[in-house]
């Protein structure tokens, strides 16, 4: 059966959450290294760890991203502002911002409004593209489509479901009703429950272009298993073969997550190329979960 999609097209679609709270730095560092290795379209990270993603995904097509507001956005707006600035400093390309959500269901439209525009300046100004939250579990249908109006007023660059941590996350309804009530060419984003492909699938018709997704690896294999592609994971026999991006003239060293005893690895790019592919054995290496770290040119 001929499929009607193809790898990069729906690698393309994923925003690779890294929102936990929970998440130590090995984790957020195994995280950036897997979108870089399934070429998905940006890691969403905690905001303090953003200019080391930045870092990690430079010269590769992964964007970085963080949130601003997260997540209940109760923020002030000088607050919110003040995390946008940060954010851009520290090289973040999208920025997921949450609506002040008491405002909203106030229907103080013109506090929302005015919030919106200064952040939407602020962030295109700096060179990034903003996504709305609206956390669509604690609003009512003349709530959602009021706030897709004002973001098609201010020309925003998505709306997006949820922040995945209020009771309920993406559904179908939710999401026609913002795909129909967003004006083009603002885009749809996903986000709290899309944990499988075929959950992928139906969204993306529906026309939303992003999902955040912390099932990445699984939703990607699958996705490859059905077009009949060699599945991305490194083998887990003790020989790892990486391929990366990197910034020229920098050294770059990796181990292996599950055994942190076993020796580093030095990798260095050259000014020809920010791209690297080496194999190396490591007869503890059972898995593909990999961090690289960067030193000093």
């Amino acid at each position: 059966m001929t499929q009607s999609y193809n790898y990069h097209a729906i690698a393309k679609m994923i925003d690779h959450s890294l929102l936990n709270p929970s998440l130590t730095t090995p984790e957020l560092e195994q995280g950036c290294a897997l979108a870089l290795r399934y070429d998905v379209a940006s890691v969403c990270i905690l905001p303090y760890y953003l200019a080391r993603c930045a870092q990690l995904l430079a010269g590769s097509k992964v964007h970085a991203s963080t949130t601003i507001g997260f997540p209940h956005g109760g923020h002030t707006t000088a607050i919110k502002l003040a995390e946008a600035r940060q954010a851009l400093k520290d090289g973040g390309q999208e920025l997921d911002v949450v609506i002040n959500i008491s405002k909203a269901r106030s229907a103080d439209w013109q506090y929302v409004q005015d919030e919106l525009a200064v952040l939407t300046d602020e962030i295109h100004a700096g060179g990034a593209k903003i996504k709305v939250i609206f956390e669509n579990a604690y609003l009512d249908d003349a709530t959602k489509i009021r706030l897709c109006q004002i973001c098609g007023e201010i020309e925003v660059d998505w709306v997006k479901t949820s922040t995945g941590y209020a009771p309920g996350g993406a559904t179908i309804p939710d999401l026609e009703l913002m795909r129909k009530f967003t004006p083009e060419p603002i885009q749809v984003k996903a986000a709290g429950g899309i944990r499988d492909l075929d959950a992928l699938l139906t969204v993306r018709a529906i026309g939303v272009s992003r999902v955040g997704a912390t099932r990445t690896e699984t939703m990607l294999e699958e996705c490859r298993k059905r077009l009949g592609l060699e599945p991305i994971s490194l083998p887990t026999n003790g020989v790892v073969n990486i391929t990366f991006h990197g910034i020229p003239n920098y050294t770059y060293i990796v181990q292996t997550t599950t055994n942190l005893s076993v020796p580093w690895w030095t990798l260095s790019t050259n000014t020809a190329s920010t791209n690297g592919s080496w194999e190396f054995t490591d007869p503890n290496a059972t898995n593909a979960q990999q961090y690289y770290r960067s030193s000093q040119p």
